[in-house]
């Protein structure tokens, strides 16, 4: 089995935490979908022959595009690749899903949709430069369920300016009332180069208090556990059996292709990706010259890797995984090196598998960078 993922890089405004790769151009748009389409067929033969489970259209806004753009991506990829799809996802800004929009998308293969909340409280949204007020959220979650759509997911940002705890734990109830099964919850980060780390840099905002982060985590666990909303991933919560599955491929290994500006690929030997401009991107797929970067991945860069991927995750490392795949020295090393962890309380090992605590959830970073090899 294996995915694919479609980056759509269009945004009408950009959000001032935003670090993936979009524009706010869409001159070309016509131009691009056409593209990506033509990288799809160009490049079917990287999943070898896999059945294609997932497919996702994240961005960017994926949801700017039109049902006749969007019918034209899924008809590509049906056309040229075998396809049995368990999940169909497409990424929303809440003020694109009008009532004729969703029904668009409705006779298209989508069953999930992924809308992009990340509060509930205005104060909060106007400071991120969000399309959206917290009412219009509310009722595109509902049309969307009105329409069909069950399998939902919402982001949402934790640990903002100003944040409070009581803040934090009412948006988590609005999300709860609004009986959405999967939450996507991330703490707010710095990323060098946008608006809100330059905003910091000028003393223009406050990065929350370490503590009052922790509380928040500690906070959003329990009560989406109680209302059985389960943590899979770090940052992902679902009722059961409505983890994202597409998302999970990057964590367990499964065979992926991205496809788009700045979309990344995997097929278990070497990762791949694209170059991050939409216009040389476009230029150089007409030329035939290379779009793209490859890394080869070596004994070390796999074990890193599944360092990084499998730690993410409720279940953690298999430590007889490392042995068989990767050597008795990894196996060895990883134990090593995780053990101040494990005395600390950040991390332990139970029935053959290490795995982080709630502390060291919120401090994975950290511990993840103390377990990789480095040569």
């Amino acid at each position: 089995m294996a995915g694919i993922y479609i980056h759509i890089p269009l945004c009408k405004n950009r959000c001032i935490y935003c670090d993936f790769y979009s524009s706010t151009y869409d001159g070309n748009r016509a131009e691009l979908v056409r593209t990506i389409g033509q990288e799809l067929v160009d490049r079917k033969d990287y999943l070898h022959g896999e059945t294609i489970k997932t497919l996702y259209l994240g961005g960017g806004t994926p949801s700017l595009l039109r049902a006749d753009e969007l019918a034209y991506l899924f008809k590509t990829v049906m056309d040229h690749y075998v396809c049995d799809f368990e999940e169909v996802t497409l990424e929303a800004n809440p003020d694109d899903l009008s009532d004729d929009f969703i029904q668009s998308l409705r006779r298209l293969p989508i069953n999930r949709l992924s809308l992009g909340v990340q509060s509930f409280h205005d104060d909060d949204l106007r400071l991120l430069n969000r399309r959206h007020t917290a009412d219009e959220a509310k009722a595109a979650v509902k049309r969307c369920q009105q329409a069909g759509f069950t399998n939902l997911s919402i982001d949402l940002i934790y640990g903002l300016p100003n944040q409070t705890l009581e803040a934090w734990q009412d948006n988590i109830e609005q999300a709860i009332a609004l009986d959405i099964p999967h939450i996507s919850a991330y703490h707010l980060t710095y990323e060098e180069g946008t608006k809100i780390y330059r905003m910091l840099q000028k003393g223009e905002v406050k990065e929350a208090d370490e503590d009052l982060s922790v509380e928040m985590f500690r906070t959003l666990r329990q009560r989406l556990n109680d209302a059985g909303i389960l943590q899979y991933e770090i940052s992902n919560f679902a009722k059961p059996g409505l983890h994202a599955r597409h998302n999970s491929s990057y964590w367990d290994g499964t065979p992926y292709l991205g496809v788009g500006p700045s979309a990344h690929s995997f097929d278990g030997k070497d990762r791949r990706w694209n170059i991050a401009d939409t216009r040389r991107y476009i230029a150089l797929m007409k030329e035939g010259k290379p779009y793209y970067e490859i890394e080869v991945l070596d004994l070390a860069s796999s074990y890193n890797d599944y360092v990084i991927t499998s730690l993410r995750t409720i279940a953690g490392m298999d430590l007889k995984h490392i042995t068989e795949h990767f050597g008795e020295p990894y196996a060895t090393y990883c134990m090593r090196q995780a053990e101040p962890c494990i005395r600390e309380g950040l991390a332990e090992v139970t029935a053959g598998r290490l795995a982080l605590t709630e502390r060291g959830l919120f401090l994975s970073d950290a511990i993840m960078e103390r377990l990789m090899w480095v040569e």
